[in-house]
């Protein structure tokens, strides 16, 4: 099954060009809902602001190389491990989920538009990576919800509680568990429910990404752009406009002894 290309199979009654179609209709539904939601948050206009005025109290002026190397590192270390996360469960629950959606989405897009129609040949090693992706999106983002959660594994909320916020992990784990339960019954010769699981699929896909602007989606863009902004205001001196860090342990001891915080 981690072989087969259910996209190719699914071309001898659906048309290729459809499913080609309706990537470039998703990708089109991610720039529209952040467009708007940017718009209607006001968070690019806060961003731009909050730089030109850390800009103003910075201390020290950077060249291009040393900005290049700053956004280089971070983009590396604090964006492609999660080190904010700091070492934990989360941190890798995180990490399996955002590389396992990064193969998934990347995949699908390959063997739409390269490996799928009647003059295509199949690539097992894009099949391979589509079912690893599902997969590990799968562990990080069902460990996540069931256990990593800060409202369920701090605040004691039951894990079935639902809010807004959750649109878009639950959306996602629902892409990738429908997607592999497709491609398990089409592969198993299973047609009426390959064509359920197909047609959820699908909708979990509209779903997450007609439904970015009420989610949590377009944080994979707001997040880069904060922790390299961070990271340049902390080289130039600038600290976003904030208060150096006080020296509290010193002036005031040890204090008291707290349990490790279980949030952010």
């Amino acid at each position: 099954m981690l072989n087969n290309n259910p996209f190719s199979i699914l071309a001898e009654t659906v048309s290729p060009l459809a499913m080609q179609y309706f990537i470039i209709a998703m990708v089109l539904l991610i720039a529209v809902g952040t467009i708007i939601q940017m718009i209607h948050h006001k968070n690019l206009k806060y961003f731009f602001e909050n730089a030109k005025k850390a800009k103003l109290s910075a201390t020290k002026k950077l060249g291009i190389g040393e900005k290049s190397a700053i956004i280089a590192k971070t983009t590396v270390v604090d964006i492609g491990t999660t080190s904010e996360l700091g070492f934990g469960k989360r941190r890798l629950a995180h990490v399996l989920g955002m590389y396992g959606t990064i193969l998934f989405w990347i995949s699908s897009a390959v063997l739409v538009f390269c490996y799928t129609g009647a003059d295509k040949t199949n690539s097992e090693t894009w099949s391979m990576l589509w079912h690893v992706g599902a997969i590990l999106t799968c562990l990080g983002g069902f460990w996540f919800w069931f256990f990593l959660r800060v409202d369920v594994s701090a605040e004691a909320h039951p894990w079935y509680r639902i809010i807004k916020a959750d649109l878009f992990v639950l959306a996602l784990l629902a892409c990738s568990t429908f997607g592999l339960a497709w491609s398990f019954t089409q592969f198993n010769g299973q047609a009426g429910l390959s064509y359920l699981f197909l047609t959820l699929f699908v909708a979990s896909n509209l779903i997450l990404f007609g439904g970015v602007y009420w989610s949590k989606f377009a944080h994979m863009f707001y997040k880069p752009g904060a922790a390299i902004q961070k990271n340049l205001a902390e080289a130039d001196g600038s600290r976003d406009n904030l208060p150096p860090p006080a020296d509290a342990p010193e002036q005031f001891g040890l204090g008291i002894k707290r349990e490790e915080p279980k949030h952010y």
